[in-house]
C-alpha cells in the first residue's frame, strides 16, 4: 500500500459518529488519530486561552493546523494503516464555514500532505447527534460542517464515501472491508 494510501481520514460533521468509529477501530488494534478540535478546546480553557471556536475562530483554525501536521508527522512512523479523526483539509473546512479567508499556507499543506485517496465521510444522523462540553453546535451547524467538507475535500481531489448510519460495530466493519481494498 503507498504510503499515502496508509492515511485514512474519517471526517463530516460534528455528531455523526466519527470520533466512536475511530475508537471501535482502535479497539481492533489500528493506529488512530484524535481530532483536533475537541483537545484545543480543552487546553485552551484549561489555560485561559481565547484559541476557541466562539472566541477566536482564525486562531483556534491556525491550531488546528499545527495539531493536524504533527499528526501527519507522528503517522509517518508508524507501520500499516493509520485512521485520522478529522484531517488538514477539516481545517479549510472551518474557516470557510466561519466566512473567513483561507491563507495561503493552509492550501498549501493540504496539497503537500495528502492521505488515501478515498476519505470517509460521516453524513448528519439527528438520531445521534448530542451536544457536550466540547461541541456546541447546532444539528444545523452540524449539516453545514458536512456540506463544507464535502466542498473542500471534492475540491482536493478525493473521493467520498459516505458512511452507513449502522452501528459503530457494522461501520468498523464496513471500513476494514474498504481498507482491504487498497
Amino acid at each position: 500500500m503507498e504510503s499515502t494510501q496508509r492515511l485514512i481520514i474519517l471526517t463530516g460533521g460534528p455528531g455523526s459518529g466519527k470520533s466512536t468509529l475511530a475508537a471501535a477501530l482502535a479497539g481492533r488494534g489500528f493506529a488512530t488519530m484524535p481530532e483536533a478540535g475537541r483537545a484545543i478546546i480543552k487546553a485552551q480553557r484549561a489555560t485561559g486561552g481565547d484559541g476557541l471556536p466562539w472566541a477566536n475562530s482564525a486562531k483556534f483554525a491556525e491550531f488546528m493546523l499545527d495539531w493536524d501536521m504533527r499528526r501527519y508527522r507522528d503517522a509517518a512512523a508508524l507501520e500499516g494503516p493509520v485512521v485520522f479523526d478529522r484531517g488538514i483539509p477539516d481545517s479549510i473546512g472551518y474557516l470557510e464555514l466561519c466566512g473567513l479567508p483561507v491563507p495561503a499556507h493552509f492550501e498549501a499543506a493540504a496539497r503537500a500532505h495528502r492521505y488515501r485517496d478515498e476519505v470517509f465521510i460521516g453524513p448528519p444522523w439527528p438520531e445521534i447527534f448530542e451536544n457536550d462540553a466540547e461541541r456546541l453546535q447546532s444539528l444545523e451547524g452540524a449539516e453545514a460542517t458536512f456540506r463544507a467538507m464535502v466542498a473542500v475535500y471534492t475540491r482536493l481531489g478525493y473521493r467520498l464515501t459516505e458512511l452507513p448510519k449502522v452501528s459503530a460495530e457494522e461501520r468498523a466493519d464496513f471500513l476494514t472491508g474498504r481498507i482491504g481494498e487498497g
